[in-house]
């Protein structure tokens, strides 16, 4: 492999690393609260590119300024957080989160297949390609590559950002702890007054968000088009089983190396090149079967 291979590698990894860590992370924040897989977390990933791609063309169509798209990434995300996340949440997760997992997986997955469906009545079959976000910051030579500055600088400083600002959002907010307590033990944080259903819902919403802001990041650079949730959760869940469930900062990692496995493939073994992302979950958990960063707790009786 020659150095310009290797640096192209490296930044598209980079790249696909960081979108699937917007995704991945919120699934494994709102598992950590939760306690349930939620499967129709893709169809949130989706809407937001879906959005993103449609109302983006729209109104770029009519002459506006292409710079909206960047605000416009993170209404769509906020806006499906809150209009699609919220309800599902409060109508239909909080009435299952004493049931059994399987149970739990069975309805999310029920959920998926609904928002699939509406994707296709709302948006049809054709696929949705709006690129403005893309152009209008250009490219960058690097080692003599032509590379996107949205790919090779602004989606890892998103994921960088949104890192940071997750953490010190749990560490040093009042709602940040509240979620902490309700995860390591609701039973206590209830008793001394915190109300968890509340922590439930912020939480979801922003799992949700972050899922939609990551489809809506996605869509400049992709074709949006039925089936592209189902291909991401499913990646999503590799991060999070290779992370250890519930580790935000574990995600990263995860992404990141599971991006670069692939990217790498893609050049070198272009066959294996799906396979990868789970063969690289399936070492890990052979090794440590609770994840990179995963701990072991008691089971309680």
């Amino acid at each position: 492999m020659t150095l310009q291979l290797l640096a192209l590698a490296i930044f598209d990894g980079v790249a696909y690393a960081a979108l699937v860590f917007l995704v991945a992370v919120g699934l494994t924040l709102t598992f950590g609260v939760l306690k349930v897989l939620n499967i129709a977390h893709g169809s949130f990933y989706a809407m937001g590119a879906y959005i993103t791609a449609s109302i983006g063309g729209a109104i770029f169509a009519a002459g506006f300024s292409p710079w909206l798209a960047f605000p416009l990434m993170l209404i769509a995300g906020a806006l499906v957080g809150i209009v699609v996340g919220g309800p599902v949440e409060k109508l239909l997760l909080s009435r299952i989160y004493e049931l059994e997992d399987v149970l739990q997986i069975l309805v999310t997955f029920a959920v998926f297949l609904i928002l699939e469906d509406v994707q296709r009545l709302i948006w049809g079959g054709q696929p949705f390609f709006e690129s403005s976000a893309l152009q209008v910051l250009g490219t960058v030579d690097v080692f003599d590559i032509t590379y996107t500055v949205y790919q090779l600088i602004l989606l890892p400083m998103v994921a960088i950002s949104v890192l940071v600002s997750l953490r010190l959002f749990l560490r040093r907010t009042l709602m940040g702890k509240l979620i902490l307590a309700v995860t390591e033990d609701r039973e206590a944080a209830t008793s001394v007054g915190i109300n968890a259903e509340r922590v439930y819902f912020v939480t979801f919403v922003i799992g949700a968000s972050l899922a939609a802001f990551g489809g809506a990041l996605a869509s400049a650079t992709t074709s949006v088009l039925p089936g592209m949730g189902a291909d991401m959760i499913v990646l999503s869940f590799a991060v999070v089983a290779t992370a250890g469930l519930g580790r935000v900062e574990g995600a990263a990692v995860a992404a990141l190396l599971i991006g670069l496995g692939r990217s790498f493939a893609v050049y070198l073994w272009p066959e294996i090149e799906v396979l990868v992302p789970y063969l690289i979950m399936l070492f890990v958990l052979l090794i440590r079967p609770e994840g990179l960063f995963g701990t072991t707790h008691p089971r309680k009786i």
